[in-house]
């Protein structure tokens, strides 16, 4: 009768030793896999971030890198506790292949101590830049996606007019193609809204002015950031206002307002400001 008696005991007491072994770490709050990739088996999320940055991907073997901006996302993933690591070529096969079948390509590929690879597709006439690292003996691996794009800011005529009033200026981050002046479409509405705080303030004038980081000669960044700040100018004009209550400057990268050393400060300081006269 004792065994009868103590056998479903120790049944219950062995069971909740195992739910212990086995319990799961929870993803950390907030975040989930990316809609495109999803994790290895036995992995959980660690942490995650999600903004626009910019990320510079190996590219290949000589280890040549290539900036690339865009909403970045950043996943860190752990393995659960008691479970055997995959090797780092497991990782990166893993994420090599479901890109594949993406329609994407492989760039760069390391297998040692720590694993990295950087692969890149095109889906939704969107590119998508992708980058797996692995850390501590494969049991932490981070997953980095970048759908590349420019950094698109919402201003009205309103917010400059305060920021005129208050500081005196405003910088506005106007997209030109790449050493060029022609100003993108997706830029337009910034256009649209100089021109609408001009119109509503006629007795408003204002200074045009172009600014750039320090990639390049200074001489070939005063051009351009003088053709840009013109460029601004015309499209102003076109759109309505008198070209006596504008000027146009370029300054290069004379006055920097972010640290150029870094491609997040000189994506700030690439810009277009609007000086109250």
């Amino acid at each position: 009768m004792k065994r009868k008696v103590l056998f479903p005991f120790l049944m219950f007491a062995l069971l909740a030793i195992s739910g212990r072994a086995v319990a799961q770490e929870a993803d950390a709050e907030g975040c989930k896999d990316h809609p495109l990739l999803s994790r290895m088996k036995n992995f959980y999320i660690s942490s995650c971030e999600k903004n626009f940055d910019a990320v510079e991907f190996t590219v290949s073997e000589d280890g040549k890198t290539e900036t690339v901006e865009g909403d970045k996302t950043k996943i860190a993933y752990a393995l659960q506790e008691g479970v055997e690591p995959p090797s780092a070529l497991q990782i990166i096969r893993n994420y090599g292949n479901a890109v594949k079948s993406l329609g994407g390509t492989g760039l760069f590929q390391n297998i040692g101590g720590t694993g990295s690879a950087t692969f890149k597709l095109v889906k939704n006439n969107l590119e998508i830049w992708v980058q797996v690292a692995t850390y501590n003996d494969n049991t932490v691996y981070e997953l980095t996606i970048v759908e590349k794009g420019e950094m698109l800011q919402e201003v009205t005529a309103d917010a400059m007019y305060e920021a005129l009033n208050k500081d005196g200026f405003m910088a506005l981050y106007i997209n030109f193609d790449t050493g060029k002046a022609d100003i993108k479409a997706e830029s337009q509405p910034i256009i649209e809204q100089i021109a609408a705080l001009m119109k509503s303030h006629p007795d408003l004038d204002v200074s045009i002015e172009g600014h750039t980081d320090n990639v390049g000669t200074p001489a070939s960044n005063k051009t351009l950031s003088d053709e840009r700040a013109k460029s601004v100018m015309s499209a102003v004009v076109k759109a309505g206002v008198a070209s006596g209550r504008l000027t146009a400057v370029g300054w290069g990268q004379e006055k920097p307002i972010a640290d150029n050393r870094s491609e997040d400060g000189r994506a700030k300081n690439r810009r277009v400001e609007i000086v109250k006269k």
